[in-house]
């Protein structure tokens, strides 16, 4: 086999991303002997990429929304860069890399793994984008020879509307933990506690209930220390301004702790990890804490409830209700120490059992290798 056939290209919407969250199946790949070439717009951590010992290709693309010239440009950016690659299989994430990669790795006879990893704000309420974005997947994805989710609802979703073949549908463990990196450490014990959500700050991932709940919990006299941390002004319609965010800080409901490159370190000074989300894939986030042995309020929504099982490792609230939310965090805080310290402790068996990382990694592997062994007539999606 040549170096071309074996020659993985993997693409999403930032180098942030595949840093953050690729960066296991990407050693693992060049450790196996491909090739691993990254695509992703360039950002501060696009250095890091080389450092896993894959090679980065930058490649810009509007992440605001849906322009149909753009996208176009973007389309065909895509389908110059894969026709002078080359490579055995393209390997998508985040929505426009899967639907515009795929199409041009389709028409380039380039065999794809999709992964489909939240449907995000587009599939919340049913509009003319609704309708226009399930079209583009049932497009783009036609071909695919593996499509991953990383929940049943939306696998399920996705093969009842005929958007995807389901021969080629699996369910991913979500995008896995690595349990050598996230690791129990001792709960704290603050005083006052610290309850922490870590998500980009955008709406939809239930900051507004948070804050509100916060509110509610002041004024009944719970002392407790409300923290937001994840990245602000983010190019996203449901985005949260700094404005409304220093408006918060400023009222003292809540602190915004920024961001940071230690999430692990974030997670041990915390108590216990709220995200009062309102879909998720599986978030990363709750698989990370519930590895360091924290317990969780989350939503029992699409995504979260896959990882919070209700009263045993954490709490799960109503949906958009940011008096249960308020509710579910008291009752975590009239917990005693060892009560919280055995929720977090099932976490990380729950972790052990269901999400590790490599689990994942493996699965691609397995994938990639199918695929690359098949007969030369059906290699082409």
């Amino acid at each position: 086999m040549s170096s071309v056939d074996r020659k993985i290209l993997v693409a999403a919407n930032a180098a942030w991303n595949l840093v953050n969250f690729r960066a296991g199946l990407i050693r693992d790949l060049v450790a196996a002997g491909y090739e691993v070439v990254t695509v992703a717009p360039p950002d501060e951590y696009a250095p890091q990429l080389t450092e896993l010992g894959c090679r980065y290709i930058p490649l810009s693309m509007d992440n605001k929304g849906t322009h149909p010239g753009r996208d176009l440009l973007f389309f065909l950016r895509l389908l110059r860069l894969l026709r002078q690659e080359n490579p055995a299989i393209y390997l998508g994430y985040t929505i426009k890399l899967n639907i515009y990669g795929s199409l041009a790795a389709h028409a380039l006879g380039i065999p794809v793994i999709n992964t489909i990893e939240g449907l995000g704000t587009v599939f919340m309420q049913k509009t003319w984008l609704t309708y226009f974005v399930s079209w583009l997947y049932r497009m783009s994805l036609l071909r695919s020879s593996k499509i991953y989710f990383l929940n049943d609802e939306d696998m399920t979703l996705f093969i009842d509307n005929d958007l995807v073949p389901k021969p080629v549908a699996d369910r991913l463990p979500g995008i896995g933990v690595d349990l050598d990196h996230f690791v129990p450490v001792p709960l704290p014990d603050n005083t006052p506690l610290r309850f922490l959500l870590i998500a980009r700050m955008l709406w939809d991932k239930g900051v507004g209930e948070f804050v509100e709940a916060a509110r509610m919990l002041r004024k009944q006299g719970l002392d407790a220390d409300f923290c937001l941390l994840g990245f602000l002004d983010v190019q996203n319609p449901a985005a949260i301004s700094r404005q409304q965010m220093d408006e918060w800080t400023a009222e003292g409901a809540i602190r915004y702790l920024g961001v940071s490159d230690n999430v692990a370190e974030e997670i041990a000074l915390a108590d216990c990890i709220v995200l009062p989300s309102y879909r998720e894939g599986v978030p990363r986030t709750l698989l990370e804490a519930a590895a360091m042995a924290r317990p969780i309020v989350a939503t029992d929504a699409i995504g979260c409830r896959d990882v919070v099982d209700d009263g045993i490792n954490g709490y799960l609230c109503k949906l958009r209700d940011a008096a249960d939310l308020a509710d579910k965090i008291a009752r975590m805080a009239t917990l005693s120490h060892t009560e919280r310290e055995a929720m977090g402790r099932r976490g990380r068996k729950k972790m052990e059992r269901e999400f590790d990382e490599q689990i994942v990694i493996n699965k691609y592997l397995q994938a990639i290798e199918e695929i690359l062994n098949r007969p030369e007539s059906s290699l082409s999606g």
